[in-house]
């Protein structure tokens, strides 16, 4: 097992889901993102599907101690890096391609590429 690998397990260690959110205004970040670890949901993926989610992920990344948070929805390397840049302790991607892969492999933050066929995977 790599060290991403066991990083990535470590950080998602009994968390029995992990809530993906797509924040459409970024003021209701941070407190979603409190009650979700109130609950016992500190793992979060927010998508990068709207204008305010770098930001989002930045308020909760800095304001919710508890709450580990990543980033959904990840298309390309330059999004791999803002996401990071924001404070997502894990990275998620729909799919994979050899730009978002070396970016990766290059990072500390660990990619949760997604997988459709048996040739992806």
């Amino acid at each position: 097992m790599t060290s991403k690998t066991e990083k990535l397990l470590s950080l998602l260690n009994g968390q029995p889901v992990i809530p993906v959110l797509k924040i459409a205004n970024v003021a209701d970040a941070v407190p979603l993102a409190r009650a979700l670890s109130r609950g016992g949901l500190r793992a979060i993926e927010i998508t990068l599907r709207t204008a305010d989610a770098l930001e989002a992920i930045r308020r909760v990344a800095a304001e919710v101690e508890d709450a580990i948070v990543g980033a959904g929805t990840i298309l390309d390397a330059r999004q791999f890096d803002e996401a990071a840049a924001a404070g997502s302790k894990f990275i998620v991607s729909p799919g994979i391609t050899s730009q978002l892969l070396d970016t990766a492999k290059g990072s500390p933050v660990p990619l949760l590429p997604g997988a459709i066929t048996p040739g992806e995977i």
